[in-house]
């Protein structure tokens, strides 16, 4: 899949280049971040001064900070809609090379069971969630390289933490709550991949059914198609369950994740150490950490159908490059399905 796009002389032009653009793109949006944290705690602490004590600050100062944040906002607009725009276009590049190199070996492919699934469908999908995943994995990690020493650098104004006296224990608070999340879901989501993956064995032979019975009066009877539909149903309900208590654990972390910068905030709050500005800027970049190290826990679900995805182009391209059907984890996955159905109807 990484072969055909970025070691293939035809789309190296816009494998490479085309990578060194969008990271390029992406920390120029972090760093808006940063600038809009900085507002933040000035704005903020400015509000705190004009509402403590009447025409401390005037008119023109406050319109001059609305004003500012509107300068940095459309700024960050216009790098947003371009940064969208080209990354479509370079995942779609990728997904097209992948298409031709499958489509150029169409003449071995193509007995291969559920092959224009794989070429059409699967390589859509690809295409999709790596658009997702990877922008949102790349925003996570310059958000985190920015955002970390800026955090350690505003929370030296705070002398009085919970536990111990040090500008980076909201670092070690964000590293440590976003590992509890991260091995949270994974404990809680352990089963959904191969669920997932199951799907695709249940929802095959119950369509593969269907087209036999398209060209053979003697297959897809009532009988062997309610058969295969309870397969489906069952599993679909095993994956409702999972997700249920996959749910339960992770909107319960997110939730509760809200309240953590200012828990820990509260000594210094209660001495009044810091001012508004200054809570808001800790708190605003304490939730960009925060969020950056969540990464896992909020693409989880799309993860989970990304390994369902690559596992089964993995076994699909064991076609290409063994040449050697009958051996391949696609053609024992048709096996399967074939049997499931092949099994009901003799």
């Amino acid at each position: 899949m990484l072969r055909a796009f970025f070691c293939t002389r035809e789309w190296l032009l816009w494998a490479w280049p085309g990578s060194i653009l969008i990271l390029a793109l992406a920390y120029f949006q972090v760093q808006m971040s940063v600038r809009i944290n900085v507002w933040r705690g000035d704005f903020f602490a400015m509000l705190q001064k004009a509402l403590a004590k009447p025409n401390t600050v005037s008119e023109a100062e406050i319109y001059g900070g609305l004003f500012e944040f509107a300068r940095i906002a459309c700024v960050s607009i216009v790098a947003s809609v371009l940064s969208g725009f080209f990354e479509k276009h370079w995942i779609f590049r990728w997904r097209q090379a992948l298409n031709d190199s499958y489509a150029k070996k169409w003449g071995k492919l193509r007995h291969v069971e559920g092959a224009s699934q794989r070429i059409q469908e699967d390589t859509m999908r690809f295409a999709k969630m790596m658009e997702t995943l990877g922008s949102a994995l790349l925003q996570s990690f310059l958000t985190l390289i920015s955002f970390l020493p800026l955090l350690a650098q505003i929370s030296g104004k705070v002398k009085t933490w919970p536990l111990f006296g040090t500008s980076l224990f909201p670092v070690w608070v964000a590293l440590f709550w976003a590992i509890f999340g991260t091995l949270l879901l994974a404990l809680a989501g352990i089963r959904l991949p191969g669920l997932e993956f199951n799907n695709q064995l249940v929802e095959a032979a119950y369509r593969k059914e269907l087209v036999y019975g398209e060209d053979d009066p003697s297959r897809a009877s009532i009988s062997i198609l309610t058969k295969l539909f309870l397969d489906v149903r069952q599993n679909y309900f095993n994956i409702f369950l999972n997700y249920m208590y996959f749910d339960v654990a992770r909107f319960s972390y997110l939730q509760f994740g809200v309240i953590v910068p200012y828990l820990i905030l509260v000594p210094a709050i209660s001495k009044a150490e810091i001012n508004l500005g200054q809570m808001t800027q800790i708190a605003s970049a304490f939730s960009e950490v925060e969020r950056s190290l969540q990464y896992p826990v909020r693409s989880w679900s799309t993860v989970i159908d990304l390994i369902s995805v690559v596992k089964r182009l993995r076994a699909f391209e064991k076609n290409i490059q063994h040449d050697v059907m009958d051996t391949s984890g696609v053609e024992l996955i048709g096996q399967s399905v074939e049997q499931r159905a092949d099994g009901l109807s003799g």
